[in-house]
């Protein structure tokens, strides 16, 4: 997959690195802080299912469809969440950002906010990406203002696109970002993190 080579993504708060299984115990403690797994609308892993959810992640990665990366909070050298680019196509220069969780304490932090630039700044300036998706399932409203915050505008919505692990259909907000539309999307963190 030479379009999205591993890589590691470093920022003021926050970098980007290769999942592997080290990260594994503080991605356990990470998605107990909030209890993460009990919001019905998300796919988040129980503490013990962290082992679980890294391989196959790196299934998907050895497979040539997704990057995964631990997200690695600069002040504690702790795992605190997880990242990924996914769906990727080479051929039409553009992928997704998705499959992303943080532990509570971290949400809505400038931590939050240096991982999204730091991943659309590589996608777009290094990889010279056309198009950056994002998507979240429609009844998760604080994912979807997150997203529109970023500057995404949402291409439109994908009904009974999925069945989730408790088996309820959802509908999934495709959201995307275009490189005309990046550098006022830069502009836009980049204030964003000065104000964290």
């Amino acid at each position: 997959m030479s379009f999205v080579e591993r890589c590691t993504l470093t920022g003021a708060h926050a970098t980007l690195v290769p999942l592997d299984h080290s990260h594994a115990a503080d991605l356990a403690e990470a998605v107990r802080d909030g209890e993460l797994w009990s919001l019905w609308y998300t796919s988040i892993p129980r503490p013990e299912g962290i082992g679980a959810e890294i391989e196959r992640r790196l299934a998907l990665e050895q497979a040539g469809s997704m990057r995964p990366f631990a997200v690695i909070e600069n002040s504690s050298g702790q795992a605190v969440g997880m990242t990924t680019y996914m769906n990727i196509e080479p051929t039409h220069r553009r992928l997704e950002i998705g499959s992303t969780w943080y532990r509570r304490r971290v949400q809505r932090t400038a931590l939050n906010t240096e991982c999204k630039l730091l991943l659309l700044s590589h996608a777009f300036e290094a990889l010279d990406c056309i198009a950056v998706e994002l998507r979240t399932n429609f009844h998760n409203r604080r994912s979807r203002a997150g997203i529109e915050r970023l500057g995404a505008r949402l291409d439109g919505i994908l009904r009974q696109h999925m069945i989730g692990p408790n088996g309820l259909l959802r509908d999934t907000c495709v959201y995307s970002i275009l490189d005309r539309e990046w550098a006022a999307v830069k502009a836009n963190l980049e204030h964003e993190l000065t104000r964290r």
